[in-house]
């Protein structure tokens, strides 16, 4: 099995990329990275990786655009998530006396804002690919500093001047892992529980899909999360995507328990679908079933 994950080596998404394959017995799986997220998403669209395992929101600053934005391409379809704990390190060859330079992730940046603002009012601060791509960079000059993981700091041979940098204690990320789409093939056999109406049952699995309004009128998002409400439906996220056609114009991107075989999920969909000028369901997946503390 080969794998996709943003690299280079030492990135929080090879951490999740693990540890999906030591929770699913696949140790012996082979990581393949890529440089951004758009790269490794197209990987597994387009069968150059069995999966590809790409970061969707965090805890401190919400979900990735992205990724919410390349999930409503065809081609890819989520079979699994996996979340793991952020620890943000401050990484250099030199003192923290001698830093210009902070690089990071935006997203790491973002995460650490405050500490920042408060220990290098004055450094400048650049964007990379990922984490570990800064640390990487961090290691040619002493004046430089990356934000990255304690991983990163062994694999490039960097010291860690601080840790847990963040400002927030409790920082997550959420990964899903991705697959190629196949015809015709919505809920994955991984999904316990998959065409059962138990409620105990049910929620062991999640489901992910997009739905697009093309006419904004009054109670017409209320029409969409009522099919939802009327079957006792958990949702656990909803968010708002700019469609980038025009100001005020929105895909939404919804979270829920269940899977796509149950017989009242599958009415819930067919009531959407007909409310909705586009529906997209992007797959159902065991919910947080490989997570990391």
């Amino acid at each position: 099995m080969i794998i996709g994950v943003l690299g280079p080596e030492g990135s929080y998404s090879e951490r999740a990329a693990k540890l999906w394959m030591r929770n699913n017995g696949l140790e012996a799986a082979e990581l393949r990275y890529f440089e951004d997220i758009e790269d490794a998403f197209f990987a597994a669209a387009r069968g150059k990786t069995d999966i590809s395992v790409i970061p969707i929101e965090n805890s401190i600053e919400g979900s990735v655009g992205v990724t919410l934005d390349l999930l409503r391409e065809d081609g890819a379809v989520i079979s699994g998530e996996v979340v793991v704990k952020i620890e943000h390190c401050l990484l250099s060859k030199g003192s923290p006396e001698a830093i210009r330079v902070i690089l990071s992730h935006p997203q790491a940046l973002a995460q650490c804002r405050h500490f920042l603002k408060v220990n290098f009012p004055h450094a400048e601060l650049r964007s990379t690919g990922s984490t570990s791509h800064a640390a990487r960079l961090a290691g040619e000059f002493e004046e430089m500093a990356a934000i990255a993981s304690p991983e990163a700091a062994e694999k490039y041979g960097l010291k860690v001047l601080l840790s847990n940098i963040q400002d927030r204690e409790e920082n997550h990320t959420r990964f899903i892992v991705l697959r190629a789409e196949v015809s015709g093939k919505c809920s994955p056999s991984g999904c316990k529980g998959a065409g059962k109406e138990s409620d105990r049952i049910r929620i062991q699995c999640k489901t992910s899909l997009i739905a697009y309004l093309a006419k904004d009128s009054p109670g017409s998002l209320y029409g969409l999360l009522g099919a939802f409400a009327e079957r006792g439906i958990n949702l656990t996220k909803i968010e708002s995507r700019p469609s980038k056609r025009e100001l005020g114009d929105y895909y939404f991107y919804i979270d829920f328990e269940g899977s796509a075989s149950d017989a009242l999920i599958k009415d819930a969909l067919e009531d959407i679908k007909a409310k909705a000028d586009i529906l997209r369901v992007l797959g159902s997946y065991p919910a947080l079933g490989n997570s990391e503390a």
